[in-house]
């Protein structure tokens, strides 16, 4: 069984799962598919997209594991109670894919251990995979591939030599960041409620255990704090905010992820957060201008689990640079990026934002986004101390090449941006090809952007 951290399935000479490639050539009408879908975003997505392939003549089928995930499916004739655990979870997969003769799989991020397995089972059977993750290009896009994504993703295996060949040369206008997540508040809204379901309705699964290191009640608990306590985050933050602002300090953005993020734990060397920024404030200490600071932005749904902003406290005290290191909680990314010097993460989506506006960026993980041209090949020391300018014609190739293949308009929780996603991603599910093989071949179709406005 594979867990977070696990290396990735092995690859063939185009870089993608041993013999998922093999499923994804053979065509088939939509009446000869069957979907199976496992884990999905909080709330209803994945029972919307169901409809959608099922009004297109295929046959879908959910597998839930907690009465979360039955609660938002609304088709219950085809509905697969799993009701054991968790290690009972692959072989109930393999019966799955036995007894209803499943063509497709869909996830929701790809290194969780059932999807793991899932994944596996998929390359030696010759099923398709597909995979959602949040966008690469945030916010109001949301991500769709095929096998893997993030440090699994095909990206990494595609040099920009051919990505600028698919392009064919015709670069379109490279589109601005919006500065809103348009799906905040109900993404914090979902979260809360499907752990809530798990806590008074989950009789009937009562082997059920999650993925992540604390229970479900830690979950709930955590989850309705940070929604409770969002306008009172929000009023200190802009005070915070302001102070920094109008200080004059040059500085450092240091990008957090939630220590339980699939791509912070799969495709990085930290287990924790508190490796990562020991690692930061020591090469800063060590390195950086001493007239220069050092500010830590927490992810947005960061709800206090991993004790980041002790962590910090306690780095910065114990290297003697505590009057230069700050945290923030949250926060709008597009405007504490327009007055940063650099970046540092482990591997955040949120870093194409500081390439696009032309700011140096350093990853401590893998990414999809770490090209020649982009991320800086520095160490951490001397990108500290003076660090390297991306390219822009390198990030301007990348970046489109992601808008017109596997970047999505629209989002997994806002009822506005999902109907917007869900009208290109079943057509894209249907496909016999997969969104880089799509516009290798121009069968790409326009795609309008939702505008940059709050939901």
């Amino acid at each position: 069984m594979f867990h977070p951290g696990s290396p990735s399935l092995s690859t063939d000479r185009h870089g993608d799962p041993e013999g998922a490639s093999a499923g994804a050539a053979t065509a088939l009408l939509p009446e000869q598919r069957v979907f199976l879908m496992l884990q999905g975003p909080h709330g209803p997505f994945f029972d919307r997209l169901a409809r959608l392939l099922r009004a297109a003549g295929a046959q879908v089928w959910r597998c839930g594991f907690n009465a979360g995930d039955e609660f938002f499916w609304t088709d219950k004739p085809h509905f697969i109670r799993h009701t054991g655990g968790v290690a009972d979870r692959p072989d109930r997969l393999r019966g799955i894919l036995d007894q209803q003769g499943v063509t497709d799989i869909v996830l929701y991020g790809d290194v969780r251990s059932i999807h793991a397995t899932a994944r596996q089972e998929a390359a030696r059977r010759g099923i398709r995979v597909h995979v959602f993750e949040e966008g690469y290009l945030r916010p109001y896009w949301i991500s769709y591939e095929r096998h893997g994504s993030n440090g699994n993703s095909v990206l990494l295996r595609i040099p920009l030599a051919q990505m600028r060949a698919a392009l064919r040369e015709q670069i379109n206008e490279v589109r601005r960041p919006p500065a809103h997540w348009g799906d905040m508040r109900q993404h914090k809204f979902y979260g809360a409620f499907y752990h809530l379901l798990i806590l008074i309705a989950n009789r009937r699964y009562r082997a059920y255990a999650g993925h992540r290191a604390i229970t479900v009640m830690q979950e709930f608990r955590l989850n309705l704090r940070r929604l409770v306590l969002s306008p009172v985050y929000n009023i200190g933050r802009a005070l915070q905010w302001r102070h920094m602002r109008m200080s004059g300090w040059p500085y450092n953005l240091v990008l957090m992820q939630l220590e339980h993020d699939s791509n912070f734990l799969g495709h990085s060397s930290f287990t924790r957060n508190a490796e990562f920024v020991q690692t930061v404030i020591e090469a800063f200490a060590r390195s950086a201008p001493r007239h220069h600071h050092l500010i830590f932005k927490a992810h947005p749904l960061e709800d206090g689990r991993a004790g980041n902003r002790t962590a910090i406290r306690s780095a910065a005290a114990q290297h003697g640079v505590a009057q230069r290191v700050h945290y923030i909680r949250g926060g709008k990314l597009a405007e504490i990026l327009s007055h940063a010097r650099a970046v540092v993460t482990v591997n955040s989506t949120g870093a194409q934002q500081a390439l696009w506006r032309g700011i140096p960026v350093k990853t401590l993980g893998r990414a999809v986004y770490e090209k020649p041209g982009l991320v800086s090949e520095q160490t951490l020391d001397e990108f500290l101390a003076a660090p390297d300018a991306p390219d822009p014609q390198a990030y301007r190739t990348f970046r489109d090449y992601l808008l017109q293949t596997s970047q999505v308009p629209g989002g997994f929780y806002a009822s506005r941006s999902r109907s917007h996603a869900l009208r290109l991603v079943v057509d894209m599910l249907l496909s016999v090809e997969d969104p880089y093989e799509a516009l290798a071949a121009g069968h790409i179709l326009p795609r309008q952007q939702l505008a940059d406005r709050r939901d």
